[in-house]
């Protein structure tokens, strides 16, 4: 079974104040504070400003959007991820703003199914925001990303 996630994830209360007037926008609690936000065919139009996908090398993140991120991020650390897997092999891509301004990343690598200890980008960006450990999982599953394997998914939990 695969995972596929595009999403932006911050501290609850910056991203429900940030997505207010977002169409196609959907928070979704996670663990530790935090909440994403996935992204959806509507949302991706509601944010795009139509210049294209930027330098940051992500597959979906609009046009556009990572200024809005860098605005957002005044208010708290906000991150936006891309992870995509099937049987143990994929990618992740996650850079995370701050302060108005690119504050990590964009990280990205290739993922096995044995990391071997590697703190994957997804991980590193929950660890800027915030994000404590348990006991052993990564920082990915102590806030509950591997709860729902699909936005859509995600998105159905909001409701």
């Amino acid at each position: 079974m695969g995972y596929d996630v595009q999403a932006v994830i911050a501290g609850d209360q910056v991203l429900r104040i940030a997505s207010r007037e977002l169409p196609g926008s959907a928070v979704v609690r996670l663990g530790q504070g935090l909440s994403m936000m996935p992204m959806t065919d509507e949302l991706f139009d509601a944010v795009t400003d139509g210049s294209g996908s930027g330098d940051l090398g992500f597959w979906r993140l609009p046009g556009g959007f990572e200024a809005l991120l860098a605005r957002w991020s005044a208010a708290g650390p906000i991150a936006y991820v891309e992870a995509e897997h099937f049987g143990g092999v994929g990618k992740q891509r996650a850079a995370v703003w701050a302060d108005g301004s690119l504050a990590l990343g964009p990280l990205d690598e290739p993922m096995k199914q044995d990391l071997s200890g590697a703190i994957s980008p997804v991980s590193r960006a929950l660890r800027r925001l915030g994000t404590q450990r348990d006991v052993g999982k990564d920082e990915f599953e102590s806030v509950g990303l591997n709860r729902h394997r699909t936005n859509e998914d995600w998105i159905a939990d909001a409701c």
